[in-house]
């Protein structure tokens, strides 16, 4: 196979271990015990994008909704640490957008009871805070509390430069 380190952020597999995905209806997410590997994610790529010899991308994936979109984080700056570069949402049908600014937003969405892609189709339920997660997220982030439209502006304030990079990574057009 490969010696590809795919082991997730400490924070993201606790979050993951609690298990609010199976037992919490504001969820659509299938998140994986360790990122997806390159050469999957890269196949996965070059299918979305149209383009059979686009580079592989720089996502680390680590969960898929229902319809198969993905959930992962974009390596903006490879030498800035894992948490600190922004997830993103790439559905299925083509769509891509920024969730989270970085690691620490993405558990404070999780937390609010908000996975990661209710911000793009619209949060349709009044979704309800997860106790556990919630301190996850006061641990990992350092912050008391981090309301979701503090989250999703801020994800949209970086989320039409990225969305540009990340498409022409892909020679998409």
């Amino acid at each position: 196979m490969t010696d590809e380190d795919l082991t997730l952020p400490a924070a993201l597999a606790e979050a993951h271990d609690i298990g609010f995905f199976e037992d919490h209806d504001g969820y659509d997410l299938q998140p994986e015990e360790t990122f997806l590997w390159s050469g999957e994610v890269t196949e996965w790529w070059r299918q979305w994008t149209g383009n059979a010899s686009a580079e592989p991308p720089p996502l680390r994936v680590f969960g898929a909704d229902g319809t198969g979109g993905l959930a992962a984080f974009w390596v903006r700056e490879p030498a800035a640490a894992l948490e600190t570069q922004p997830l993103v949402f790439v559905g299925s049908e083509g769509e891509m957008h920024v969730i989270a600014k970085d690691l620490g937003d993405y558990l404070w969405l999780l937390a609010a009871g908000v996975g990661p892609l209710e911000p793009i189709e619209g949060i349709r339920s009044d979704p309800e805070p997860v106790p556990a997660l919630v301190a996850v997220a006061r641990r990992h982030s350092g912050l008391e509390t981090r309301p979701v439209e503090a989250v999703l502006a801020a994800a949209r304030a970086e989320h039409p430069a990225l969305v540009e990079e990340l498409t022409r990574c892909g020679g998409a057009s």
